[in-house]
């Protein structure tokens, strides 16, 4: 295809191949490259795939190759603080304390093999959800047809593609049939290419110009073929061209809001760190010790477990949208999907059943026509592109008599032309049919058939079909038209410029019932703060139609002829008011979901078609079913195994309340953390000695981590789903600030009492305060959980029993001879009394404090 204009020049990448072939497998004879690859025509067996895929590796061009376990973990003693606080604990032991030195290094060991653990299984659950709706490929192996997934072929596979697959690898084709294919990824070229199973008479060396190969990430348009792979995974011509041609996707309001947190976070720490540190340093207290304590202080603040607590939350919530059918496919969709204010969807599918049925085919005049469905069958039946539910009806309406017609050439559909043309012939007489959008075929047709002969289409006539046309709209009809032209036997190539001066034949009229459950799930989603946007190609009064049956409010209507009409600011001016798009073409689409995104909506889009690929992609999430082609699944976020928009109402409530258990540890973590931490800082301030010591501090932060596991599993309320959940920084600081010094407050009723009432020592001060503020973190979660009154809120029991074994494992610490190894002592029995009344007093006043809190911020 060298005489493309404008198309990016894109030339063989040097790669090595550990098969022996040349880099422009293209070049060589196919039989040559049979050989080269110790292949044939029927393929490999299993065997020596087997040992193949061993050498080439998996077949996944942007594949990021997982570490091993062991670097894995050793990354995590990577944390300049864990090497900091190791390196001190090394020269306690150096200077005789071996005990501390010990017991930090459990603690530190315990905290990192907690991590990764709980990550390494959310990732494998992620993983076995991504390979259920993996892209697959039909595959000859031991001389047999199997599907297997794509990422498992090998060089010297023979694969069969057909419509609507992506190709798996680069490959040469060994036979094939009116094969087209979009390889814009590659060459920049905009419209599909025809690939043929020729040998090049010369050599090229541009991708462009490879007429007989085809190359993984591109997509079949139209046609079938059997292909030869040659390259795959880093080896293929995408995998080479990886880093330049695969967008790193760009992070969501999620993701950004926690790395903030986390900045935020590491700013306090550094500042309470230093100040600690230089009053324990200027009150000449043992500088090791001190440096110690500032490090298990900084460990303290830190939270170390939020990754592992927001990819554990999400993966949970995954799984738990698994069982109600919708494959998450990557984990940032699913705050995203939570964050959802507006719904796209496309018609066919989602509101009607997709159960489309031929009703009659007509003439120009409306009447039943036996030679307009003929003409209809006879394009549907020799088409080789993706075959979209009005074909399949066409074709089980029933079979006409098709002997003597061959079919010669195709023009495959695409959705700028909203057409396909089929050329064929019968005993030397040679016919092209049209079948589309009845707009575009009345627009292109010149006469129409009429009483057995051809009239001319004169305005009059042409207002009268767009009358019979829209008049099938009105009625709920789904309509495509019919013509055709006899063409000469030059030998030309059919293309575009032949889809002129037709013969206006008629038209095929479908009904495509609405779906009994899509208007009850539309008002669900409103209900739930999400408006639904129909982006249909129907036209609008069958769109409208619909919309009628279904209670659907319909506020506004833009036509895709009207948005053409329309720059970006006039659309972005009219988009939130207008709830139908009809006549819309992807292109069309994505401009839609971007005037959307640009008022600050968080946008989901739904669709099953080839067309859809690139609105999916534009889209926050991308949602399509397990039945659409490659391409389209390829693009989306979630894949639904029920084409259901209940469904989508369910990913949505799942999504919100996966972010909502992440975030109940990110406030937990920035308040009565924060506050226990602040107040060791203001102790130093007053005592003769460290209000903790570095192993306790270590101890209590610990096993506090070890309560918060049972997050991801805590119950939501139903009113924090109500609504989209939007990542908030601003209210999470103003939490700091709000229940952060009602910890504080709490801290230093009990240093008083420790130090004045009981009189206590050094000893008896870490062992009473260490069980304070374990007990009182831990605790205040079943406050912090929730927006209600706590008693009305009911919390996990897995939440509940971790919670409960965490104090009393603190408890068990201080009361039994096992705290001797982390030097603590046993306590009055008085300062239980005061403890209990304490800790009551502590979540009655969060409780307050919360409530005022929320009021304010709505």
């Amino acid at each position: 295809m060298s005489g493309t204009g404008g198309r990016a020049a894109t030339r063989a990448p040097d790669r090595r191949d550990d098969f022996g072939g040349r880099d422009d497998f293209w070049n060589t004879h196919l039989a040559d490259e049979l050989v080269t690859l110790k292949s044939s025509a029927d393929g490999l067996s299993t065997d020596d795939a087997t040992a193949r895929l061993q050498l080439a590796g998996l077949n996944n061009a942007t594949a990021v190759r997982s570490d091993p376990v062991w670097q894995q973990i050793l990354r995590r003693f990577g944390n300049p603080l864990v090497l900091i606080l190791l390196v001190a604990s090394g020269l306690s032991a150096a200077t005789g304390d071996v005990a501390s030195f010990v017991i930090v290094l459990a603690i530190v060991l315990l905290s990192v093999a907690l991590d990764f653990v709980q990550e390494r299984r959310a990732h494998n659950t992620i993983e076995a959800l991504r390979k259920s709706v993996a892209a697959r490929s039909d595959v000859i192996r031991d001389g047999k047809t199997t599907q297997l997934l794509s990422e498992s072929l090998v060089p010297g596979d023979v694969v069969l593609i057909a419509a609507g697959d992506l190709v798996p690898a680069d490959a040469r084709l060994i036979s094939g049939h009116d094969l087209y294919v979009n390889q814009a990824l590659l060459t920049g070229e905009p419209y599909p290419v025809e690939k043929q199973p020729i040998d090049l008479e010369q050599p090229v060396g541009d991708l462009a110009d490879a007429t007989n190969a085809v190359f993984a990430g591109t997509s079949v348009i139209s046609g079938n073929a059997r292909i030869l792979i040659s390259r795959t995974g880093k080896a293929s011509t995408l995998g080479a061209l990886a880093a330049s041609l695969v967008d790193r996707t760009p992070p969501t309001a999620f993701e950004i809001g926690i790395h903030k947190f986390g900045i935020l976070i590491v700013r306090l720490t550094v500042l309470l760190v230093l100040f600690v540190l230089a009053v324990n340093l200027s009150f000449h207290r043992p500088a090791l010790e001190s440096l110690m304590f500032a490090l298990a202080l900084a460990v303290g603040l830190t939270p170390e477990l939020l990754p592992m607590i927001v990819t554990v939350t999400l993966a949970r919530g995954a799984k738990r949208l698994a069982a109600r059918h919708a494959i998450v496919k990557r984990l940032s969709a699913l705050h995203n999907i939570g964050a959802i204010d507006i719904l796209c969807t496309d018609k066919t599918g989602t509101l009607t059943e997709a159960e489309i049925t031929l009703v009659n085919a007509v003439d120009a005049s409306g009447t039943n026509s036996d030679s307009v469905f003929e003409l209809a069958y006879l394009n549907s039946h020799f088409e080789t592109g993706l075959k979209n539910p009005m074909d399949e009806a066409i074709l089980a309406y029933r079979t006409p008599d098709l002997a003597g017609w061959t079919k010669i050439d195709e023009i495959p559909f695409d959705f700028e032309r909203r057409r396909v043309s089929v050329e064929i012939e019968k005993e030397g007489n040679r016919l092209l049919i049209v079948k589309g959008a009845p707009e575009d075929i009345i627009r292109l047709s010149t006469h129409v058939a009429e009483g057995g002969g051809e009239t001319e289409l004169d305005d009059n006539r042409r207002r009268k079909l767009t009358e019979v046309f829209e008049a099938f709209g009105a009625q709920g009809y789904r309509a495509l038209a019919v013509a055709s032209r006899r063409v000469g036997d030059d030998g030309a190539p059919c293309d575009t410029a032949m889809e002129n001066d037709l013969v206006f034949a008629g038209f095929t009229v479908f009904v495509d019932p609405p779906k009994a459950s899509a208007g009850e799930a539309v008002r669900a989603l409103a209900a739930a703060g999400v408006a639904v946007k129909i982006l249909t190609g129907d036209n609008e009064r069958t769109a409208r139609h619909l919309c009628v049956e279904l209670n659907i409010p319909v506020t506004g209507v833009i036509t895709g002829d009207e948005l053409r009409s329309l720059d970006d600011d006039a659309l972005t001016a009219r988009v939130m008011e207008t709830t139908l798009f009809c006549r819309v073409n992807p292109v069309q689409k994505h401009r839609v979901l971007l005037a959307l995104k640009r008022l600050g909506q968080t946008v989901g889009f739904m669709g099953d078609g080839i067309n859809d690929a690139t609105a999916l992609h534009t889209a926050d999430v991308g949602i399509s079913v397990d039945t659409a082609s490659d391409v389209t699944r390829e693009a989306a976020d979630i894949i639904l195994l029920d084409h259901d928009l209940s469904v989508v109402h369910e990913a949505i409530v799942e999504g919100r309340a996966s972010v909502v258990n992440a975030s109940k540890y990110i406030l937990m973590g920035s308040s009565s953390n924060f506050g226990n931490m602040f107040s060791m800082a203001g102790a130093a301030l007053f005592l003769p000695f460290l209000p903790m010591l570095p192993i306790q501090v270590m101890l209590n932060n610990l096993l506090y981590d070890v309560s918060q596991i049972a997050v991801p599993f805590d119950h939501v309320d139903p009113e924090l789903v109500e609504k989209p959940v939007h990542w908030d920084i601003r209210l999470i600081t103003r939490f700091i600030t709000v229940i952060g010094p009602v910890s504080s407050i709490f801290d230093f009723a009990t240093f008083y009492v420790l130090l004045k009432v009981l009189h206590a020592g050094e000893a008896v001060f870490h062992s009473g305060w260490f069980i304070e503020s374990l007990a009182s973190q831990v605790l205040v979660v079943f406050s912090i959980r929730t927006r209600r009154r706590f008693f009305r809120s009911r919390p996990h029991p897995l939440l509940v029993g971790m919670a409960a074994a965490i104090v009393v494992t603190g408890l068990l610490f201080v009361v039994t001879p096992a705290g001797r190894w982390m030097q603590f002592v046993m306590l009055p029995a008085s300062f239980f009394g005061f403890l209990v009344a304490a800790i009551l007093v502590y979540l009655l006043l969060v409780e307050m404090a919360k409530r005022v809190f929320f009021g304010r911020a709505g």
